[in-house]
């Protein structure tokens, strides 16, 4: 790859230049779940018009996750062969046609297949910004950097209902697709000179420029159809029941994401029903999550800085074990798990609506911390292709409970009342409290053993080539 002394390589741009193209990614990833979320406020108007269920008005926003749920698996390739900003670039407008389709939809069959295609061309802006934010920053800002990728997708989601609560009821639910479509133009007029980060693709257009061959060493996410399914739907399949740490920290954020997005089907209903919320002050209750969310970034660039310097003395050269990247787990495992029962036994008349929208703010909080450290751990935990495995099986898993989950909750908060269905997914977290612990522990020894490792790309330290993982990451 690149010399480290290369003028031409993203690490050494100069500052504002390498800030500007974390921003662009930013706005381009915080567009798809502003997307996604937005709908969400369309739903009561969506079940009048169509003449549909709330559960039927649902599959709105299922289907659009379910879109987003291919992107991991073709993205790496289109990177591999474009390049970042061209996938970008392209990738968004040609959402936007299908958001334009939803807006003007006269049958609700219209509307889902548009939410469908619009998610499956925004979802490479989400998983491209894991790829852009590893060029530009350096390996031992891991933590540090992820937060802030972690928290444009949340933060786009909370936006989504906050801002079209205010807007839906002064117009039409076509409002949340027409307010998209105007984010996303601003994204793509502030995003249109993101410059190239990846790598490899740099060289092979350096050396067109200066009409040279290059010889790049093989890609590794696949050079064939076979290698590429073999790397980002087989191996996947394999992680999934053969290594203990790939199928403990999907099962985990899986199960996170699937109460992040019940919450934008539940948090309306329960407010309306049980305080007798408008609209507005349903968008406003939102605003916890982007608080909650915040204060997940800086306990996690906390947790970095402080580790860093302290752990870089004791075990010198810079080289710090990746465990100590899983501290902002350990803490928002509880707080997760407490915001769960916290939430669904304080959702009552009798109890100010202050505590519940706290309390959802907390999970955010909790969930967030878990997913900054996590994926950053397994990110580092595997030599590229094992990298690119499992990021693939863990994105496509999550988006996909992301997308049936909503779809029952709908019943589970029929059936077992709130604070019975909230309090099952606390239940279900509450094991998951010991993962980051376990892997604090065992996971040294766990990656020694995996198939997916070996001596010479383990991931002892922070110091890995993290351009290596820049390029499986898409």
């Amino acid at each position: 790859m690149m010399a480290p002394d290369d003028p031409d390589s993203p690490m050494n741009w100069p500052l504002y230049r390498r800030i500007y193209a974390s921003m662009a990614a930013f706005f381009f990833a915080w567009i798809v779940t502003f997307t996604a979320t937005s709908y969400t406020a369309a739903i009561p108007d969506i079940t009048t018009e169509f003449n549909v269920t709330v559960p039927v008005a649902v599959l709105g926003l299922a289907l659009y996750l379910f879109g987003v749920f291919f992107a991991p698996i073709i993205t790496p390739h289109l990177s591999e062969s474009f390049g970042r900003s061209l996938v970008y670039l392209i990738s968004l407008p040609i959402s936007s046609l299908f958001i334009i389709g939803v807006g003007f939809s006269n049958t609700f069959a219209s509307l889902a297949v548009c939410r469908f295609f619009a998610g499956l061309f925004a979802g490479p802006s989400v998983v491209l910004i894991e790829g852009t934010f590893a060029d530009i920053w350096s390996a031992e800002t891991t933590n540090t950097y992820y937060s802030f990728l972690g928290f444009a997708q949340y933060l786009g989601a909370a936006c989504g209902p906050l801002i079209l609560n205010f807007i839906v009821p002064a117009t039409s639910w076509r409002w949340t697709q027409y307010v998209p479509l105007m984010f996303t133009l601003a994204a793509l007029l502030f995003g249109i000179g993101i410059p190239e980060t990846y790598q490899r693709e740099i060289l092979r257009r350096r050396a067109r420029r200066h009409n040279k061959p290059i010889q790049l060493a093989p890609a590794g996410s696949g050079e064939t159809m076979k290698e590429r399914v073999q790397v980002t739907v087989l191996d996947p399949l394999n992680m999934l029941v053969t290594e203990p740490l790939v199928i403990g920290v999907t099962l985990y954020l899986g199960l996170n994401f699937a109460v992040v997005f019940q919450w934008f089907i539940t948090v309306p209903v329960v407010l309306s029903s049980v305080y007798d919320f408008r609209p507005q002050q349903i968008g406003l209750a939102f605003i916890s999550a982007i608080v909650g969310g915040v204060c997940a970034v800086v306990t996690s660039i906390a947790f970095e800085t402080v580790s860093n310097g302290v752990l870089r003395k004791r075990y010198g050269n810079g080289m710090v074990p990746i465990e100590h990247r899983l501290y902002p787990a350990m803490v928002g495992s509880f707080a997760i798990v407490a915001s769960l029962f916290w939430v669904g036994w304080t959702a009552d008349p009798m109890v100010s609506s202050y505590v519940p929208i706290t309390g959802t703010g907390f999970y955010v909080y909790g969930n967030l911390c878990v997913l900054i450290s996590l994926i950053p751990y397994i990110f580092d935990a595997y030599p590229p292709p094992g990298t690119l495995a499992a990021l693939t099986l863990m994105a496509c898993f999550r988006l996909a409970c992301a997308g049936v989950v909503p779809l029952v909750v709908f019943y589970m908060f029929n059936n077992l009342t709130g604070a019975w269905a909230l309090s099952t997914f606390g239940f279900i977290s509450a094991p998951f409290i010991l993962l980051p612990f376990a892997m604090f522990k065992f996971g040294p020894a766990l990656r020694a053993r995996s198939k997916f490792s070996n001596a010479g790309a383990m991931a002892t330290g922070w110091k890995k080539e993290h351009e290596e993982g820049a390029e499986m990451t898409a």
